[in-house]
């Protein structure tokens, strides 16, 4: 009997310093590291390889023949998402299987007769690796086909391995609302925001908490949170058509939401406008607005008028919440009709995720308002999020480590890392609240004692001698404070309140129960 759900393995890797684009050669993508460290992953293996003209090593080399080439594993069939595997194909055209011509194996399409791999696709596979680039924004298909892989894989009893890439936005910048059951499209394949702020491994993850699959994502080296593209030392390959460099990734979300309404597009997702706008008093809106990181240009296409994004920093632009002001500063100026779902959900709220945007719209909201309206749905994605980060902020750019207490993932406003004794510091107000603890800070003593239902423990900051219920324990780390914050190690202080703590060290996380 097959399984039907399966042990998650997110490789966890020794992560070196990232210095900026100078020290690049301390940065590697999820396929070099297949290739080095985790190339038992695929020895002896039927590859199907699922990528396009994105899928590149570092030095532009393609997986198709890095892989083609690894004597050791067989590559048996390529799979190609939205645009064909040359990335040539236009936006929603009808991409056909072939024969590759060098390789004489099948190139499937996911974007032809089917976008799921069907039985027959996957009958000759061991393993599907997934390598393609991404550009954050929920509406781009090619996450939409790394789902339909994991899908088909578990459906089929195949493993599957995502090869771990930067998001180019960076990991940092959550926005927009939370696409509803309702509207799960192509466009929309799961409940994420506008922008998600995750790697393709990160959200192969989230996804997998629906499907179940035999999942390996293997991460990149030297990537942090806070890195945009250009921090990694990657060249930009174009991913699909009209996303040749990265001012068309940002400006993706800021001037693609329009669907349906009369307001468009242009140049590449640099121009924003439509035929009864303004020019100069849409520009003179967006500029006063506030939005960090761009500035508007008012510019005439024809007899629409509209604006060019200006994008002068890059890690403050928010380009979902720049599209959302751009639409609604739009409609004030047009009353553009709203596109409505019926028995037919329009590509308007596909897009949006929600019918909801619509009707902030037609109701005059402000863009402050409609952010309003969206946050509580974000801030509980966001909280959702944090289980399947792989990546922290700081400058190691280690795995982000997961906390769970009684099974549920804490929130910490400093973040937990692994010490020089190899132990997990976690911030103590909030490990002791999780817990059912009191705690009580000296001063004076510099002692912080915690009490749990007949547990007291007394630890002294920067002392390896802990206090636990009268008796001297010895520790082999000590208490610290970092930045403003009481760090304590979570084994100690779970255990001598009488809890278990065990550390999985393939997925980052420790549990206390």
């Amino acid at each position: 009997m097959k399984k039907t759900i399966t042990a998650l393995l997110v490789i966890a890797v020794a992560l070196v310093v990232f210095t900026g684009p100078a020290g690049a050669e301390d940065f590697k993508l999820g396929n070099e590291m297949l290739m080095t460290k985790y190339h038992y992953l695929i020895e002896g293996k039927r590859i199907g390889l699922v990528t396009n003209q994105s899928g590149v090593t570092s030095d532009g080399r393609s997986m198709i023949d890095v892989l083609a080439e690894d004597k050791s594993t067989q590559l048996v069939a390529l799979y190609g998402p939205e645009h064909g595997i040359d990335g040539t194909a236009k936006a929603g055209e009808y991409v056909k299987s072939y024969t590759h011509p060098a390789l004489g194996i099948p190139v499937y399409s996911l974007y032809g007769a089917t976008r799921m791999p069907t039985e027959d696709m996957l009958r000759n596979v061991d393993v599907l690796v997934y390598d393609i680039q991404d550009i954050g924004a929920r509406s781009y298909t090619y996450i939409s086909t790394l789902n339909y892989c994991m899908v088909a894989a578990q459906k089929y009893g195949k493993k599957i391995i995502v090869l771990d890439r930067p998001n180019p936005l960076g990991g940092v910048i959550v926005e927009g609302p939370v696409l509803e059951d309702r509207f799960t499209s192509f466009v929309g394949i799961d409940n994420l925001p506008m922008a998600h702020g995750m790697t393709v491994g990160e959200l192969a993850k989230f996804f997998n908490r629906k499907i179940g699959a035999d999942l390996t994502v293997v991460p990149m080296e030297g990537y942090t949170r806070t890195m945009l593209f250009e921090d990694t030392g990657l060249s930009w390959v174009q991913t699909s058509p009209n996303i040749p460099d990265m001012d068309s990734v940002r400006g993706y979300m800021a001037t693609g939401l329009g669907e349906g309404t009369g307001i468009f597009q242009a140049d590449k997702f640099k121009w924003i406008g439509g035929n009864g706008i303004d020019a100069q008093k849409f520009a003179g809106l967006l500029n006063r607005a506030g939005l960090p990181g761009v500035t508007f240009i008012p510019e005439q296409r024809g007899s629409a008028g509209g604006v060019r994004l200006n994008i002068t920093d890059p890690h403050a632009f928010n380009p979902a919440k720049t599209g959302i002001c751009a639409l609604a500063y739009a409609h004030s100026l047009t009353n553009f009709k709203v596109p409505k779902s019926g028995q037919t959900v329009v590509m308007f709220d596909k897009i949006m995720g929600t019918d909801k945007m619509g009707q902030w719209l037609e109701q005059g909201l402000t863009p402050q308002q409609i952010e309003a309206n969206y946050a509580a749905g974000l801030n509980r994605f966001k909280e959702e999020r944090k289980q399947y980060l792989i990546y922290g902020y700081g400058p190691s750019g280690s795995a982000s480590i997961v906390i769970k207490v009684g099974g549920r993932p804490i929130s910490f406003d400093s973040e937990p890392y692994i010490d020089a004794n190899n132990r997990t510091m976690v911030p103590l107000r909030a490990i002791s609240e999780a817990l059912g603890a009191v705690v009580n800070w000296d001063a004076k003593t510099k002692t912080i004692t915690i009490v749990k239902q007949g547990h007291r423990i007394v630890l002294t900051l920067n002392s390896t001698l802990a206090v636990v219920n009268g008796e001297q324990k010895s520790m082999d780390t000590t208490p610290v404070i970092k930045n403003n914050r009481t760090m304590v190690p979570l084994r100690y202080a779970g255990e001598f309140l009488g809890a278990r703590v065990n550390w999985d060290k393939n997925t980052r996380t420790v549990t206390v129960d």
